[in-house]
């Protein structure tokens, strides 16, 4: 399943969005925010029906 996922940069706060694909199973990359540019840590995972279980975008310095 794919879907759209919004969220707020952990950097500059402004929201920001990307598309996650459920039948991947679990995911952990790096996205720059397309506002400020900084590198986000995203990490999902899914159930067994490909549903988004958990979904986390931090600061890769942290």
């Amino acid at each position: 399943m794919v879907s759209e996922q919004t969220f707020d940069c952990p950097y500059c706060g402004e929201p920001v969005s990307c598309v996650i694909d459920g039948s991947a199973g679990a995911q952990r990359y790096v996205e720059d925010c397309e506002v400020c540019c900084q590198p986000i840590e995203i990490s999902c995972d899914f159930d067994l029906d490909g549903e988004l279980e958990r979904f986390q975008a931090r600061r890769s310095d942290d």
